[in-house]
């Protein structure tokens, strides 16, 4: 009997085991694994202090680990590493007086191996803007430069950090469709966001980290399984009238009162009985934002 090939897995783009950082008086990360896929988008999620910046920045070779181990195609992070990593800062101070397509030659110099710069100036939507000088540009703009920059070397691995941070609904929009197909060449993603919807479209794989550690790692979709087995119900606080009596936790934000529960029609049987109007009820589904706040807490970090 002839035993059916078996198609192995792949090997692991980037493996971060044990990776520690203490400082005199914090323990920014306290043993952290995961691994990052070829061609995934990875997302790693927390709230301020949670100790992810520290984390990607130990990746990308800005910080020296005290204790662990980061492997980067099965080696030891070294030259090659650099010169196949893309970075897009959160925050970017770009060269004044110089337009875009000298910024973007400019960083091309400073790698081994370029991706196609007129493809790139394409796939980025950066043609109408290549004599503007960079202070010119507007928020979207800068954003899309600053993503070419981080792809001008054509590298295997991307880090993301929170690339959408002001941009407006269709700016963001428009960057996610970018990250799709930067993700559809095989590439591979690292992103750091504080929109869960972002994180949630775009990522493969998320690890939400608290206190220096990941405590939640898996798919978006299989979290909210493993997590929630309800429910929102949104309903005006208003239209409640005397449903105060109710026999559920109501959560009340800014003239909106929610329900979680399991059984949608007795909640919605107890408020019919209660005269509660249905005209303005919305039921919705958990989602990351539900998630995020319920294993890292509503307190106001710093």
């Amino acid at each position: 009997m002839t035993t059916p090939l078996t198609t192995p897995l792949p090997a692991p783009l980037i493996e971060v085991r044990n990776l520690v950082k203490h400082y005199p008086k914090v323990k920014a990360v306290n043993g952290v694994d995961f691994s990052l896929m070829p061609g995934t988008c990875f997302g790693l999620l927390g709230p301020n202090g949670a100790g992810k910046t520290t984390t990607v920045e130990m990746l990308e070779g800005i910080h020296v680990a005290t204790s662990g181990e980061i492997l980067y195609k099965g080696e030891p992070v070294d030259r090659r590493f650099r010169n196949e990593a893309g970075i897009m800062f959160q925050s970017t101070a770009l060269q004044d007086f110089i337009t875009v397509r000298e910024t973007l030659e400019m960083f091309a110099r400073l790698y081994p191996q370029n991706a196609d710069i007129e493809e790139l100036i394409k796939r980025c939507n950066l043609t109408e803007y290549l004599d503007q000088d960079n202070r010119q540009l507007s928020g979207g703009q800068r954003q899309r430069l600053l993503l070419a920059i981080a792809l001008v070397n054509n590298p295997d691995i991307i880090f993301l950090d929170e690339p959408t941070t002001g941009l407006d609904p269709q700016a963001r929009r428009n960057f996610w469709d970018l990250i799709d197909s930067i993700k559809a060449e095989g590439k591979t993603i690292l992103l750091t966001t504080h929109y869960m919807d972002e994180a949630y479209v775009l990522c493969d794989e998320i690890a939400i980290m608290d206190h220096g550690k990941i405590i939640a790692q898996g798919t978006p979709k299989k979290l909210l399984e493993e997590n929630f087995n309800d429910v929102i119900l949104q309903i005006p606080e208003e239209a409640l009238g005397n449903a105060d009596e109710l026999p559920y936790p109501i959560h009340r934000h800014k003239g909106i009162a929610e329900i979680a529960t399991g059984d949608v029609n007795q909640v919605i049987a107890d408020l019919i009985a209660k005269n509660v109007s249905l005209s303005q009820l919305q039921v919705r589904s958990r989602n990351l934002d539900d998630l995020f706040l319920e294993l890292t807490g509503k307190e106001i970090r710093a």
